[in-house]
């Protein structure tokens, strides 16, 4: 039998070639043997994988085709592929496909209040990870959280963004009919600010603001709570010297501009919004009052969970895979961009980087540096959960008994979280109720009647 020609392409394999090995071809038509089949299909599917995620990135970043083209001719695609994974974490993203547990359902709608709070929900739609994860995930852009609670309530939405006190109240049936919630993640911590009026800014002091109009998201939120412990240690009744109105963060702008409120304790981007639009200034950020609380979560009913418990599981890993990337502040640049855009926030990116980067305008004429302004610690831990029930107490929305710790372990979800967190190889805190102080007094979880008793003003049934 004669050697193929020397014209044969050096790629094709001359089975007398003493120096290869020899190898059959692939039925496949593949140039690997036919017992390696599987083994290259999957190192096949595993480059597709990332470069899905690749390719989502990157559209993310350069919505526009001309313009993506005109970055990747500039730069070339090795060097646009390195950026790319110094931010993505493809290594954790791999891992997690490896999970073959069948999804019971892949189409979900997810809610979501279009502010910087939902960071991790809304960025994990355009970076690819719920696709990463399996899941066909349509993130819908809602109006306030009223309306978010009705279409959880009536099984519109699989799962949303909440404020971190709704699944309790739902859970209680305070305010809503009674249907157990839970919170998965908490979704931000800090992230908020007291934003008050330019027509106030000899009005600092808190003690100055009797008669004062203040607008909240919802009644069960964080700002809600803050801004009553605020004038409250400040000695105003929260509910006698001044009025708060419930108003969903994308008006609240608009209102203090139009001078149907004096201020607002609201979520970014709004107050930096305020200052972007020169009528407002920031008083105060929430993180000086408690420095590390809560606001955000993700979270859905009991329900889905137990009828979707794989789905629910790969929404916990898309989820907390992107609250890892965006607490490293070298991301957070990126991921502004990526949440700018009509569908997500519909900000100026340069408000969002302000925001996220902690370098920002105040509006009083200062330039604030500020590094952890917002952050992504997805800990639901609870005690926290039980501090927003003691406050709940406190302002007559719950009355009579509170079972503290039985609730607050029914609806924040922390053994998950663990569990969830040491699969991906994440940190994975010790504990479950941590002491935290709030305005230089600290809160015990474990003396939660004690605590609501200790202050002077309150509205205790």
């Amino acid at each position: 039998m004669s050697r193929l020609p020397a014209s044969t392409p050096a790629d094709r394999h001359d089975p007398y070639d003493a120096d290869r090995p020899l190898m059959l071809r692939c039925s496949c038509g593949q140039d690997h043997a036919p017992q390696d089949h599987a083994a290259a299909l999957a190192t096949q599917a595993e480059a597709m994988a990332n470069n899905h995620i690749e390719a989502s990135l990157m559209k993310a970043l350069f919505p526009v085709d001309s313009v993506r083209r005109r970055f990747l001719k500039a730069v070339g695609a090795n060097t646009a592929r390195a950026a790319i994974a110094s931010v993505l974490p493809l290594g954790a993203l791999q891992a997690m496909a490896q999970d073959k547990a069948p999804l019971e359902k892949k189409d979900l709608k997810i809610g979501f209040i279009p502010i910087t709070c939902a960071t991790p929900l809304i960025m994990a739609h355009p970076l690819g990870f719920y696709k990463q994860q399996g899941l066909n995930v349509d993130v819908v852009k809602t109006a306030g959280w009223a309306l978010i609670r009705d279409k959880m309530l009536n099984k519109e939405y699989d799962a949303t963004h909440f404020l971190s006190p709704m699944p309790l109240a739902i859970s209680m049936g305070v305010g809503s009919n009674q249907v157990p919630m839970n919170v998965a993640t908490i979704q931000n911590t800090n992230g908020q600010a007291i934003t008050l009026a330019n027509k106030h800014k000899d009005k600092r002091d808190p003690k100055m603001w009797k008669g004062f109009k203040f607008a909240v998201p919802f009644e069960f939120s964080m700002h809600n709570f803050l801004l009553r412990y605020y004038v409250a240690e400040a000695g105003l009744n929260p509910d006698t010297d001044i009025q708060i109105r419930v108003v969903p963060p994308p008006e609240m702008v608009a209102n203090l501009r139009a001078g149907n409120i004096d201020g607002y304790l609201g979520p970014d981007p709004f107050n930096q919004r305020a200052v972007y639009e020169e009528i407002g200034f920031l008083h105060i950020l929430t993180k000086e009052l408690w420095d590390g609380h809560p606001c955000c979560a993700f979270g859905t009913s009991s329900e889905f969970i137990q009828k979707n418990p794989n789905t629910f599981a790969a929404l916990y890993r898309a989820v907390l895979t992107a609250s890892a990337m965006a607490r490293k502040p070298e991301n957070r640049e990126l991921i502004a961009k990526v949440i700018a855009p009509a569908q997500y926030l519909n900000q100026p990116e340069t408000v969002l980087t302000q925001v996220l980067t902690g370098k920002f305008a105040d509006g009083l004429g200062n330039i604030k540096t500020v590094p952890n302004r917002a952050d992504f610690d997805p800990i639901p831990w609870q005690s926290m959960a039980v501090w927003m029930l003691t406050q709940m107490k406190r302002w007559g929305y719950v009355k009579g008994d509170v079972n503290y710790k039985q609730i607050a372990e029914k609806v924040f979800l922390l053994t998950d979280a663990r569990k969830h967190m040491k699969g991906l190889d994440q940190k994975v805190p010790d504990g479950a109720y941590p002491k935290f102080t709030i305005m230089g007094k600290v809160f015990d979880p474990a003396k939660p009647e004690e605590y609501v008793k200790s202050f002077a003003i309150n509205k205790m049934g």
